[in-house]
């Protein structure tokens, strides 16, 4: 009777012992099915094949653009543009030359930096169309001495930058009544935050920088709702009202002392195609607006048409021809 008593105690501590056993032997069979699960997706989405639709600098090893970088590079420059409203307050001139200085610094750094990746990454586009006989030590040496060259160019415009963006808020203020003084523009209003990073990244594209000034005006575009092309040209002393909403397409060109207003977009028409049914690209196919142009909310205006001088288009109009120089251009009213 003993023995069976003792034999029954052994096999509950068995039954007890697999029930703690058992669970973490499930557990550890259960982690190594997913690692293997997840080790397969990782191989699919690296896999050679899986790329070959995407740009190969990742494999070469070179440099990519950085989103985070190029932040840090527009808030350098907001800083530098607007000393005291962005970035470290000043207090006078000698901390404001001193700010600046460290700020330029750092500026030229990072600018070397991505603009170089963006070279790298037109490189690489180029590469799939042309053969090149040059090593990729050659490559890198043109590449680092190129964008060194551009970020100097750049940073020496940054003067005429100012003046042009002061025209901006300038042209704000005045033409918004509810606008107290030049920093509640420069400090609140999404439109010179906008055509900050525009002229930012207009600079950069008119120096043949790839790639970058697109990141640049995608940002203000996520930042503020306002879509302008880098490749847009814009006069001095141009605003926009509100500003969300607003799209202004890449072979736009904008006179001075023009104004928008929210919602209005500057876009192109249905382009045209080659003989193989392929869009053809680099075209003119955007508006002109020529100076004093005042264009109200959303009103739309598509293709290679001109809006004369002085000019004023109502709110919610449809626009595809010439607007003649002084014309009022308005919904008609219904009885």
């Amino acid at each position: 009777m003993a023995f069976f008593q003792k034999g029954n105690a052994i096999l509950y501590l068995f039954y007890v012992s697999l029930s703690l056993i058992l669970p973490k032997l499930q557990t550890r069979m259960s982690n190594l099915q997913m690692t293997d699960r997840l080790s397969k997706v990782t191989e699919a989405l690296t896999h050679p094949d899986s790329l070959k639709s995407f740009s190969g600098e990742h494999t070469h090893g070179e440099p990519v653009p950085s989103g985070h970088i190029l932040r840090e590079i527009i808030e350098l420059c907001r800083a530098i543009l607007f000393p005291g409203f962005y970035g470290t307050p000043v207090t006078n001139l000698r901390s404001m030359n001193y700010h600046t200085g460290v700020n330029i610094e750092k500026l030229y750094q990072l600018l070397i930096g991505q603009i170089r990746a963006g070279l790298c990454f037109a490189d690489e586009e180029k590469q799939h169309s042309e053969k090149t006989d040059k090593s990729i030590e050659q490559k890198n040496k043109e590449h680092c001495s190129r964008a060194q060259e551009l970020a100097v160019l750049f940073i020496e415009r940054l003067p005429d930058l100012r003046a042009i963006l002061y025209t901006d808020v300038e042209a704000a203020y005045n033409g918004d009544p509810a606008a107290e003084s030049f920093g509640e523009i420069i400090s609140c209003y999404p439109a010179i935050r906008a055509l900050t990073n525009y002229r930012i990244a207009h600079e950069l594209d008119l120096m043949r920088v790839p790639l970058i000034p697109r990141i640049i005006t995608e940002m203000a575009h996520s930042e503020t709702g306002i879509d302008i092309h880098p490749s847009a040209q814009i006069g001095h002393h141009f605003t926009i009202d509100h500003g969300t909403g607003v799209v202004i397409g890449a072979t736009c060109i904008i006179g001075n002392y023009v104004k928008l207003y929210q919602g209005v977009t500057l876009g192109a028409k249905s382009f045209p195609l080659d003989e193989n049914g392929n869009p053809i690209k680099g075209i003119p196919r955007h508006p002109i607006l020529e100076d004093g142009v005042i264009v109200y909310s959303n009103a739309t205006i598509l293709g290679r048409i001109t809006i004369g001088k002085g000019a004023v288009i109502g709110g919610n109009i449809w626009v595809t021809e010439n607007v003649e120089p002084g014309a009022r251009i308005v919904q008609k009213k219904y009885k």
